[in-house]
């Protein structure tokens, strides 16, 4: 009887001390947005070797897990980590290492800024970024006059802000031996009226300037990508996907991750060339918990600020011109089929309504029976009629919301009044392809996230204009907004089994706000902030 009674005690004892599961970490007193299907809200999750393993009520997760720590959110408000889902992250790094010329409000600030970063950091190839005629009183191409008075013995190369032009001096024209004489398709050498290159190269001739250019060092492009992954993070970004990398960076990016010297995941978007595409398609997905390369970044066109976005009928204010494709029709129907034939992606960047027709029709023909592709239209900038249809079979708009905001201001001056209400139609193409993914193209735009949020629900600037906002009838809601720059953007990466969400067994990729960006004042939004980032369970802000 007392052997009986004293192995009740025992096992009572042993039911009332069962060991709790230990976990890393529990946050707790939160208010975290899971944007899993149903959108749920909840307090509080656990995290075990980077992934989320629990989700509830605080105390239900505290009584049940033995956690290493506890972090207590202080009722703040937790979203997935974001993903920003067309940017160029080594673009943004390699900025960070010449001149910045972004938000210069004339030629003369520009070259003034020039001069003094030549003074402070000399070097034989001055390059920089960012200017943009259009925030210019005079709102027209510069030319290299004053340029090639400053340096007529050093070669300058200044992209503008969203890519597609260089202002370029004599020097560094001789050095690419472009004349006025100089053609090449799917771009434009600008000429004066004496037939002389101004030195503004539209599109495909700058590459005749990139092949003269001095090459980073290894230092310089490392320093790149640390300076790059260190800006994404202080604003909650824990997934980019770069839109056009060579092999060797990715590949760089691949040992970076090994080495534990990046942390920030990366859906690399391989650039449409014979090399590396001979090298990719045959060689297959390539997957990591960090990289995903399974994608083509393809160029159909140019930009509409520099009037190389091609478009069905002629530019409203330089009635002669349409603008150029940057990869021929036929040669983009081919290229589909090539890549229809293997397992990747096929992204392509499309502005003007012309591109995009042309892209879709070879999308739509390359992808006949092969259903789950997930092609995307980066950009979707400007299209008509039915071509919106497309969108309908399985096609992703992938759209950036502040090149409205940016745009808004003379995009009516290039498209006309019967154009614009096919521009930036944010709403329309998240409801024909039932989703949207959302980037930002820094840093064409600025990497800040809360810009994209601010603008595609209340598509205005900072200045609170216009009065209404642009466009309305296509402004996202702020669930919808979330949704493309988390899991709709995952799902555009094929990832969306591993991050996006807040669930169980997905990535512990998380940011913790300082407001609650679903309910505060939609004119704050702009202002809100990342106060803790966490990727793979770490804190990396």
């Amino acid at each position: 009887m007392i052997k009986k009674m004293l192995f009740l005690s025992c096992l009572i004892g042993a039911i009332g001390c069962e060991t709790k599961q230990q976990v890393d970490y529990i946050v707790y007193n939160a208010n975290v947005y899971t944007v899993d299907s149903t959108f749920a809200q909840t307090t509080g999750f656990a995290v075990a070797d980077g992934k989320f393993v629990a989700l509830g009520a605080s105390d239900e997760l505290l009584k049940t897990y033995e956690p290493k720590e506890k972090i207590d959110a202080e009722g703040k408000t937790i979203i997935p980590g974001l993903i920003d889902a067309h940017c160029h992250f080594y673009g943004l790094g390699l900025t960070q290492q010449v001149v910045n010329l972004r938000g210069t409000k004339s030629y003369q600030e520009v070259l003034d800024k020039v001069r003094a970063f030549q003074e402070e950091r000399p070097s034989n190839f001055i390059l920089g970024r960012g200017w943009d005629q259009n925030d210019w009183e005079e709102k027209v191409f510069p030319t290299k006059a004053a340029l090639d008075q400053l340096f007529p013995d050093i070669p300058v190369a200044l992209e503008r802000v969203d890519g597609h032009a260089y202002l370029v001096n004599q020097k560094a024209l001789d050095l690419a031996g472009i004349t006025g004489d100089t053609k090449v398709s799917g771009g434009e050498v600008v000429v004066d009226v004496q037939g002389k290159p101004t030195g503004v190269l539209v599109d495909t001739p700058m590459a005749l300037v990139d092949a003269v250019m001095p090459r980073p060092s290894l230092a310089t492009q490392i320093q790149a990508l640390k300076d790059a992954e260190e800006i994404c993070f202080d604003y909650g970004l824990t997934t980019v996907d770069d839109a056009g990398l060579n092999r060797s960076t990715i590949e760089l990016i691949d040992s970076l991750h090994q080495t534990g010297d990046l942390s920030i995941r990366m859906y690399a978007m391989v650039s449409n060339n014979e090399e590396n595409l001979d090298y990719y398609l045959n060689k297959g997905i390539v997957k990591t918990d960090r990289l995903n390369v399974r994608s083509v970044k393809v160029y159909g066109d140019g930009a509409l600020g520099s009037r190389g976005a091609a478009l069905k009928s002629p530019y409203t204010d330089q009635p002669d011109h349409f603008g150029a494709m940057i990869t021929p029709t036929n040669e983009m129907a081919a290229l589909a089929k090539r890549i229809a034939a293997s397992a990747y992606q096929m992204n392509t960047h499309a502005i003007g309504d012309s591109a995009n027709v042309v892209v879709l029709r070879a999308y739509d023909k390359a992808l006949q029976g092969k259903p789950d592709r997930r092609w995307r239209v980066e950009h979707a900038q400007v299209i008509t009629g039915d071509d919106f249809d497309y969108f309908e079979k399985g096609i992703i708009p992938s759209v950036q919301p502040t090149h409205a905001t940016s745009d808004m201001y003379w995009a009516g001056d290039r498209l006309g009044e019967q154009r614009m209400p096919g521009a930036y139609a944010f709403k329309t193409l998240q409801e024909k392809a039932g989703i949207v993914a959302l980037g930002t193209d820094f840093p064409v735009e600025k990497v800040n996230p809360f810009l994209t949020f601010y603008a595609a629900v209340a598509r205005k600037d900072l200045d609170n204009y216009p009065e209404g906002g642009f466009q309305m009838k296509d402004a996202l809601s702020r669930e919808e907004t979330l949704k493309g720059m988390t899991i709709w953007a995952a799902y555009s990466n094929f990832e969306e089994q591993e991050k996006g969400s807040i669930e169980i067994g997905k990535f512990a990729d998380f940011v913790m706000l300082s407001e609650n960006i679903m309910t505060m004042p939609v004119d704050s939004i702009p202002y809100l902030k990342a106060k803790q980032v966490y990727v793979n369970g770490v804190q990396v802000k």
